[in-house]
Parts: structure tokens; sequence; C-alpha cells
């Protein structure tokens, strides 16, 4: 008789959405990281500012509830950028290249001249 295996889902349970990084490892290769699927948002941009993610590549979040996922490299991006002008610092050197690529230039830091 033959046995069924009940195979473990690798998809969240619930109604979560998850957030991957892209990472560049250099001679190791690019790598998927996970966030903590509790405060994933924030998770992962507290952790790209904190230097968790060296040289992110892409980060993409998906929901498999709600049957959708997107690039949301753009979004952080953007938020790392106004959080950085916000602060009135630059953007940390291993986020550099990220946010150069996918914020828009409007958020750009800039020196204004006091008069």
């Amino acid at each position: 008789m033959r046995q069924s295996r009940r195979l473990m889902s690798i998809a969240p349970n619930g109604d979560e959405t998850i957030y991957l990084v892209t990472s560049n490892f250099g001679r190791n290769g690019n790598a998927w990281r996970e966030a903590d699927v509790e405060r994933a948002l924030e998770t992962v941009i507290q952790d790209l500012l904190a230097g968790e993610y060296r040289k992110p590549l892409r980060i993409v979040a998906f929901n498999t509830a709600e049957r959708w996922s997107e690039d949301v490299s753009q979004d952080i991006a953007r938020e790392l950028q106004r959080r950085c002008n916000w602060q009135q610092s630059d953007v940390p050197s291993h986020l550099k290249e990220f946010v150069d690529r996918n914020a828009a230039q409007d958020l750009r830091q800039f020196n204004l001249r006091l008069v």
C-alpha cells in the first residue's frame, strides 16, 4: 500500500505580504533573503539602513493569499532616500548604488544656498 506524504508548503499561511531582498555576495553570487514576516516592510528598511543587506539588487513583495507580486525596489529606494534626507545624512555607502539606480531624481539630496 502506497502512503501519501504531505508536503510542507513554503508559501506563508494567512494574508501576509512577504519581502525578499536580492543581495550581491560578490564571488559567492546573488541570493534572496526573506525579511521577518511580522514587521516585514519596516524590518526591510531598518535592516537595509543597518547594513544587514550588503549591495541589495532588487526587492520583491508578494502575497499568496491575494495572488500578487511586485518589484518594490523603487518604493523602498525612495523611502531610504526620504529618511536620509529627513535626517540630513548621506545614503549609506552600501546602499548608494541601489538608491541611485532606483530612486527618483527629485528625492535625491541637494544643498540649498543660504542667502
